[in-house]
């Protein structure tokens, strides 16, 4: 580790390394990290960019979807040339190109019950992109299951929502304690209740924010809160939730 800073290292990282809460001790934890990003679409696109500009060492991306042209107006990593092909495998070229320095991993499938303890045992920190709550409900039961850290996004119309869930504390809710049932996937479908790109943008960066906080052991302010974006009228709030008798997360 001594030697893992190196200078070119340093010059690469050094607008963020100069932060007091970085420093060369946070990098190193930084580019020792393993993340999973399930969802590379509007989400996906700008939490995965900025981990990869700020250094995380390693980097999985879940997606077995193509790019389409519908895709682009919020997909930021995403540009017409790419219309038809893989996105994760664009996305690997890509960050390829932002970062040489980061191993990317790709799952060009579906995550599901039959793959998701495969592909999990390699991340300490899961990010969710996805837009249903099935795939919601599934990283949350086994990010619970196995004591990761998750941040789940979602987004619909001008609004976002950002939940950040710390495992390894058994006293933490999870996503089943904030909903008392399984929402309809139509609130989070952009093709029926549509969605401004910037929206996207604004939440994937939080997320992005979380979980380099989260490796970092920064603030634990979001635990235990969803954060309520309401980007219309510039409002943004915390709700806190606290977990309930009956949940899933109390048997783990």
């Amino acid at each position: 580790m001594k030697n893992i800073l190196s200078k070119k290292l340093v010059e690469r990282y050094s607008r963020q390394i100069v932060l007091k809460d970085v420093g060369p001790s946070g990098q190193k934890k930084i580019i020792k990290s393993r993340v999973l990003v399930v969802g590379a679409g509007g989400l996906g696109c700008p939490v995965i960019d900025y981990l990869s500009r700020a250094g995380v060492g390693n980097i999985g991306i879940v997606d077995y979807d193509k790019v389409g042209i519908s895709n682009i107006h919020r997909q930021s990593l995403y540009n017409s040339r790419d219309i038809g092909k893989f996105k994760v495998i664009i996305l690997k070229q890509k960050i390829k190109l932002i970062n040489p320095e980061v191993k990317i991993k790709t799952y060009k499938e579906k995550i599901k019950e039959k793959n998701i303890e495969k592909i999990f045992k390699n991340y300490d920190f899961i990010v969710d992109g996805s837009d249903n709550f099935k795939t919601k409900f599934l990283l949350n039961k086994y990010s619970i299951k196995y004591k990761k850290i998750l941040i789940v996004g979602a987004i619909s119309k001008m609004d976002g929502h950002i939940f950040t869930f710390n495992f390894k504390n058994k006293n933490d809710p999870c996503l089943k304690c904030f909903y008392q049932s399984e929402p309809s996937d139509e609130i989070l479908n952009c093709e029926f209740e549509g969605i401004l790109g910037p929206v996207a943008g604004i939440v994937g960066s939080i997320q992005a924010i979380e979980i380099l906080k989260k490796i970092l052991n920064l603030s634990k302010e979001s635990n235990k809160k969803i954060l309520i974006l309401d980007l219309l009228n510039l409002n943004f709030r915390k709700v806190e939730f606290n977990k309930k008798k009956n949940c899933i997360c109390k048997n783990f």
